[in-house]
């Protein structure tokens, strides 16, 4: 048994299953997607024989889809630069410097990444309400932002703690001040970490539909999620039209990653292999 688990064939095995399983659901996507609605209803696992095009016409024509997907580059894009820019500072200073309270506020913010933000919903649309932020892309953008920022910050924390002090006495010493050592020493250095935190908080966000269903009630303002929901009614479903708008929908992340992968890849292998 034990031969049998060691074994590169094993391995081989668990792998290539892993990935049939994870392609399995995109290729029932992209099939649905080329269906009729009447066609899908018919059989729903059916192989389209006849691409039906239409659908992704529909999508921009139904509705205000453009509009939608706006929203959420928005509002994705807007959390990360909050998110990337305070995780950097944080994780700066808490992976970098040694002080008193150091592990106590590491500490808070490990706490902190214990709690979803579901469970906080009453006490933000309180807090939104009294900011006057209910209804609008800041209020959802600072939600999302906090919520994302322990993991950021726990993250990018642990890479700048990796480098060597050695870089930092550099620097100093070449006259640079703190924020050129971030911006042109450090920073290159901990590209992985900023993919890992990029992807890790933009998949989320971008398919959150609950906290802009909560936050969100102007038709205009709606998300890309909310959005799709136009395609389906009380006795019948636009399912071709639903399925190509959600191939629509996934572009953008995929895009991200295949932009980020490479860093995101050697982020995930960092510990991985001693240098």
């Amino acid at each position: 048994m034990i031969r049998i688990i060691g074994s590169k064939l094993f391995w081989r095995s668990v792998l290539i299953f892993n990935a049939i399983s994870v392609l399995l659901p995109v290729f029932f996507l992209v099939n649905s997607s080329l269906r009729s609605s009447t066609d899908f209803a018919n059989n729903p696992m059916q192989l389209a024989k006849h691409p039906y095009w239409h659908n992704f016409a529909q999508v921009w024509q139904n509705g205000d889809f453009a509009n939608f997907l706006k929203n959420s580059l928005v509002i994705t894009g807007g959390s990360l630069v909050f998110i990337l820019a305070f995780g950097v500072g944080a994780g700066f200073v808490l992976g970098r410097y040694q002080f008193r309270g150091q592990n106590l506020i590491l500490g808070f913010v490990l706490t902190a990444m214990l709690i979803p933000a579901k469970l906080m919903i009453l006490p933000l649309f309180i807090q939104l309400k009294w900011m006057h932020l209910l209804d609008s892309q800041i209020g959802l953008i600072l939600v999302y932002a906090s919520g994302s920022l322990p993991a950021a910050i726990f993250i990018l924390s642990g890479f700048f703690r990796a480098l060597p002090v050695d870089l930092d006495n550099a620097a100093r010493m070449d006259g640079a001040s703190e924020g050129q050592m971030i911006r042109k020493v450090l920073m290159p250095l901990v590209k992985p970490g900023l993919a890992i935190v990029t992807i890790y908080a933009a998949i989320p966000i971008w398919n959150d539909f609950f906290l802009p269903l909560v936050f969100i009630q102007s038709p205009e303002k709606k998300t890309i999620m909310q959005g799709l929901t136009i395609f389906f009614g009380e006795y019948a479903s636009q399912w071709g039209v639903l399925f190509a708008g959600l191939m629509i929908a996934s572009l953008p992340l995929i895009i991200l990653y295949l932009i980020l992968s490479e860093q995101f890849i050697k982020g995930l292998t960092a510990g991985a292999v001693k240098g």
